[in-house]
């Protein structure tokens, strides 16, 4: 039988990969992780974290902006920048000090290099010297992720033109005029980010609605509620070129065939994210690469080399830290016989809005889609009493449950603490809860958790 360094070899250290590794060694697996950057992947240093990190910065200089119609007069509110980032990177550096030290105490060997996965069971990596090195593992897992893509637009390289991992590094004060190009997730974020900090913000997006992977629904009201906060969006507007313009830059578009444009300090470029798998196989490796640079898996995440495995962003499907997280730990299992420890039909999404997104399940439209009758209850959180002391604004939760049996499918919520309410959903869901069920169970109050009951009921 051949001999490994390892039983499983992990490339990439991010959410999916250094779970996956912590659930090898529980099955008593040896487990490396070979990684080019920091731990932590993009979620905790160029993503989620960072990104939810300023906006806690933002959402704080936009309360105390408008406070005076609580009683709290805080007229003169400064950001700097400077200062917001300096916090960022504090945060980062504890999270990513208690993976490093998870990592060690599991006894899982942290390898820093550049990986190349040679053939089915041999991964070579150059380390910062610039040496090569090769290990060797009964399974590799990549979970590399992905990194932000640029459009080939005109003028995209001008020095002001930044991705989300510039943009997060911006000191100094917030930009006059911020033109954010994309209106998916990160775009929708970084504009409540800039708007918060006192930017004026316009989103451009080519598509006919924002966000389009979320409920038609909510797409219209979300656009409604940043024009209310003062974002301009922009939809069915594709971007032709970026100019300099009198010391600053212009972004041109065409809006039904006229050409527009509009002034900006800075702009975004947020049109989606892209994997580059086809970069860390060999020659004779390169039959596993699938399309937009993935890696090609079946159900169980395995390539057409059954030891070689890919999760998350690498092998597309619901780009997020929480799916590489699950789709690591069965991997896993599966590596090792076993079933796969996660339910991945209910898996719960999130957008950090004003107010926040979030949904889980199946929506009304794709119920009809697979014949499934139903039902719909919505509840307005106007009638929340948490929601209205904390003056969090309109929302509403909608939830879907089949019409015969009551069994809750899906919900969508829109509304101050979306984010968070959404995990008792996901439960529900996934264990198959009716409305009653949800109804029939005391929730505090006053609480933003106690609208789930109401609109059950």
């Amino acid at each position: 039988m051949a001999e490994f360094n390892y039983d499983l070899v992990v490339i990439g250290a991010g959410p999916g990969g250094y779970e996956a590794a912590f659930d090898a060694v529980k099955y008593g697996m040896k487990v490396a992780i070979i990684e080019k950057d920091r731990v932590g992947g993009t979620c905790l240093n160029r993503g989620c974290v960072p990104t939810k990190t300023i906006m806690r910065s933002s959402e704080l200089a936009k309360e105390a902006r408008e406070g005076a119609k609580i009683g709290v007069n805080a007229a003169d509110v400064k950001v700097d920048l400077d200062a917001v980032r300096a916090r960022k990177d504090e945060v980062l550096d504890v999270l990513r000090e208690g993976i490093t030290t998870g990592l060690a105490k599991a006894k899982i060997d942290l390898i820093h290099g550049l990986a190349l996965v040679k053939d089915e069971h041999t991964v070579s990596y150059t380390d910062a010297e610039g040496e090569s090195h090769e290990v060797t593992g009964k399974f590799i897992l990549i979970a590399t992720g992905c990194n932000p893509f640029i459009p080939p637009i005109l003028g995209a390289e001008l020095e002001s033109v930044m991705d989300s991992t510039k943009l997060l590094e911006q000191g100094g004060t917030p930009f006059d005029d911020l033109v954010i190009i994309g209106g998916g997730v990160i775009g929708v974020e970084f504009a409540t980010v800039y708007n918060g900090f006192g930017s004026h913000v316009t989103i451009v997006e080519a598509l006919d609605r924002l966000i389009p992977t979320v409920d038609k629904e909510l797409a219209r009201s979300l656009k409604m509620s940043l024009q209310k906060d003062g974002i301009d969006v922009l939809t069915k507007c594709p971007v032709v070129r970026i100019e300099q313009a009198d010391g600053r830059l212009a972004v041109v578009y065409t809006e039904k065939d006229e050409e527009k444009s509009i002034p900006a300090d800075a702009v975004l470029m947020a049109v989606g994210r892209r994997s580059d798998v086809p970069s860390l196989l060999s020659e004779q490796l390169q039959h596993l690469a699938g399309e937009r640079g993935r890696l090609a898996v079946n159900e169980h995440y395995q390539s057409a080399s059954p030891s070689i495995y890919g999760i998350g962003d690498a092998i597309g499907g619901i780009e997020l830290a929480h799916t590489a997280t699950a789709e690591g730990r069965n991997a896993v299992a599966h590596m090792n016989g076993q079933e796969p420890p996660i339910r991945m039909e209910t898996v719960p999404t999130c957008i950090y809005s004003v107010p926040e997104i979030a949904s889980v399940g199946i929506s009304a439209d794709e119920a009809k889609e697979q014949g499934i009758e139903i039902i719909t209850k919505k509840y307005a959180m106007g009638a929340n009493g948490k929601t209205v002391l904390e003056d969090l604004g309109r929302g509403t939760i909608k939830l879907i449950a089949n019409a015969d049996s009551h069994i809750l499918l899906g919900a969508q919520l829109m509304c101050g603490r979306a984010t968070d309410l959404v995990g008792e959903l996901a439960l529900a869901i996934s264990n198959k809860l009716t409305l009653e069920d949800v109804a029939s169970t005391i929730h505090p109050h006053p609480t933003f958790v106690e609208a789930i009951a109401e609109a059950a009921r």
